[in-house]
């Protein structure tokens, strides 16, 4: 017999298995001898009130044998001798559109500017040690894209795109934990994704399809109102319908759109700064207790977000546990970003607080002056620490009184800190609304204004500034067929779920237009 409960229990009771049947034998009535095994179908913590609870579903077997935790793995076709699809970038969206392709019968050639996965860890390295940064080879651009080394959250509310579910598992079967099946909030961690990444490039390649790293494109073929190929900076010529998947930071390529008067339009986006906390103190305010998250809860995170003068303000891509990481993607820029690993250990918690901003707040309005705005404030940034990848920072009460720091705190960023006037300096939008927004912040959470937490300038690649015209049926580029902007970078996603939705879609329809 099988039998499920939703259950509101303490984080001590839902820490073990035996915990948890002795909960499910005092409250639920059963007889110990009779659980033959429990499993966790869902899992998310309460921390709204001063008790903090875990909410569980789960699955407990009475007198019969627990069945093993399964999904269906998809099995990928040979397709050496198929219809080709040549797909631009090899971020998730890159990826998960080859990967359906595959199922579809069709053959991906995959191109990616910069390298792979294992490859392009030691290009990060350089960052911080030499703080030179490769234009092809960095935390925005190689196999993996942005997500790769930039903590690998799963959370979405994307989920009347398409099949989420899905999503996870393809994960799942190519190495990530099936605890992403479970979590309300999942994530894999930057230390587990490349070997998952690598794995699904394998498979890419096991059944006949191509994968070219440090392979830039850098035209398209174009015929008769139809793209039929891309011209590669190696030379060569590759024909086929094309899949654009090249994430938010490829400026080149909308600039290459925007010179062949290929449509798009600008998109309103956030930027602010990167804001680190102790992660003790995060813990302290998110669990209401001065001891912090115990023996037997994870490490907080934070939500956050409010309005000012008609602009949202909020917290973006919080990493408990994490880092903060150099995000340029070329030369005179300074951009951070955040990560954790798997087992979010570490003591700090950072998080982007960013201003929403709308294509009138960028002066003179065209295609590309979010994407211009975006690079004038990399570059004051920049200038700012000093001309290297040291990142301006600024303790968070001394920005919210317009005061310099004369120290900083501690921090993750291996790069390194300088002490600077951030409110000086930013746009003046910007800094006025984060100021006012932390001070809402801290009435609702005592605590998290505070001159222990700093920030870190700045944080722009919120999400892309253009956003590439495509047709909402059949996802073809709304004057040249043949091109499907995709994920992220066209402006359709908005992190590593979603884009890999978008992705799957947009092979759907590529396969639907060869087969016609």
């Amino acid at each position: 017999m099988i039998q499920e409960f939703d259950i509101r229990v303490a984080p001590q009771t839902a820490a073990t298995e035996a915990n948890l049947r002795e909960w499910l034998v005092r409250e639920k009535n059963l007889q110990a001898k009779d659980i033959t095994g429990t499993r966790i179908l869902k899992r998310s913590i309460d921390a709204r009130q001063r008790q903090v609870w875990v909410q569980l579903r789960v699955r407990v077997y009475l007198n019969e044998p627990p069945e093993q935790q399964t999904f269906p793995p998809i099995e990928y076709p040979e397709v050496r001798t198929s219809k080709e699809v040549i797909v631009v970038g090899a971020g998730p969206a890159g990826l998960f559109a080859a990967l359906r392709l595959l199922e579809l019968g069709i053959r991906p050639i995959v191109v990616e500017r910069g390298k792979n996965v294992r490859d392009r860890k030691k290009d990060l390295a350089q960052i911080s040690r030499n703080h030179r940064v490769d234009p092809e080879s960095n935390y925005s651009f190689g196999e993996g894209g942005a997500g790769a080394y930039s903590d690998g959250k799963l959370y979405t509310r994307s989920k009347k795109r398409g099949n989420v579910e899905k999503i996870l598992q393809v994960f799942c079967q190519f190495g990530a934990s099936p605890s992403i099946l479970i979590d309300a909030h999942p994530h894999i961690g930057t230390d587990k994704l490349p070997g998952i990444i690598e794995a699904m490039r394998n498979q890419i390649l096991s059944c006949g399809g191509e994968v070219h790293f440090e392979t830039r494109m850098e035209d398209l073929i174009l015929h008769n109102g139809r793209v039929c190929g891309i011209v590669c900076n190696t030379g060569q010529r590759m024909e086929g319908p094309v899949i654009l998947a090249t994430g938010h930071s490829a400026r080149d390529v909308y600039r290459l759109l925007f010179g062949k008067n290929i449509r798009q339009s600008p998109k309103g986006l956030a930027m602010g700064v990167r804001l680190e906390h102790p992660q003790h103190r995060i813990d302290q305010i998110q669990y209401h207790n001065n001891e912090g998250r115990g023996l037997y809860l994870p490490a907080a995170e934070y939500s956050l977000v409010t309005q000012i003068e008609g602009r949202g303000v909020y917290s973006f891509c919080m990493c408990p546990g994490g880092f903060v990481v150099p995000a340029a993607s070329g030369p005179e820029q300074v951009v951070v970003n955040g990560m954790s690993p798997s087992n979010r250990g570490s003591k700090w918690a950072n998080a982007g607080l960013v201003v929403e901003l709308h294509p009138e707040d960028a002066g003179k309005q065209h295609v590309l002056c979010m994407l211009e705005m975006q690079e004038k404030l990399e570059k004051a940034c920049y200038m700012a620490g000093g001309q290297t990848q040291t990142a301006p920072a600024q303790r968070m009460l001394d920005f919210t009184e317009n005061r310099r720091s004369i120290d900083l705190p501690p921090s993750s960023y291996s790069p390194g800190l300088c002490s600077s006037p951030l409110h000086e300096w930013m746009p003046k939008g910007i800094v006025d609304r984060l100021q006012k927004g932390f001070q809402v912040f801290q009435r609702n959470k005592p605590g998290f204004l505070s001159n222990e937490a700093v920030l870190i300038g700045v944080e722009t690649r919120t999400s892309s500034p253009v956003r590439i015209d495509r047709n909402p049926v059949d996802l073809q580029h709304v004057d040249w067929k043949g091109l499907y902007p995709c994920g992220e970078g066209a402006g359709y996603a908005g992190g590593i779920v979603s884009a890999a939705i978008d992705g799957e879609r947009c092979a759907e329809q590529a396969a639907l237009e060869l087969s016609r």
